[in-house]
């Protein structure tokens, strides 16, 4: 195990302990969890923007296939 020391205001500090004691865990384990957490909060905001590109690159090629259709429609040929 390594140690990571920090400085922090008092409404911080004060947050922890409350946390701490609610919990009944550490600080250390506290901590750990957090950003344990907040890695895969960052993950899964990383996923959601993947799908969204996605979806739209999707969605542009479909209006273009809806588009060539509609062309089709409007040539003249019968």
């Amino acid at each position: 195990m390594h140690t990571i020391t920090l400085k922090s205001d008092d409404t911080f500090y004060e947050t922890l302990n409350d946390m701490v004691k609610t919990l009944k865990i550490t600080k250390s384990e506290l901590i750990r969890r957090s950003v344990t957490y907040y890695r895969e909060a960052l993950k899964q905001e990383q996923l959601k923007e993947q799908m969204k590109r996605a979806s739209l690159k999707v969605r542009d090629h479909s209006l273009s296939m809806v588009q060539e259709f509609n062309d089709t429609l409007n040539d003249g040929l019968v």
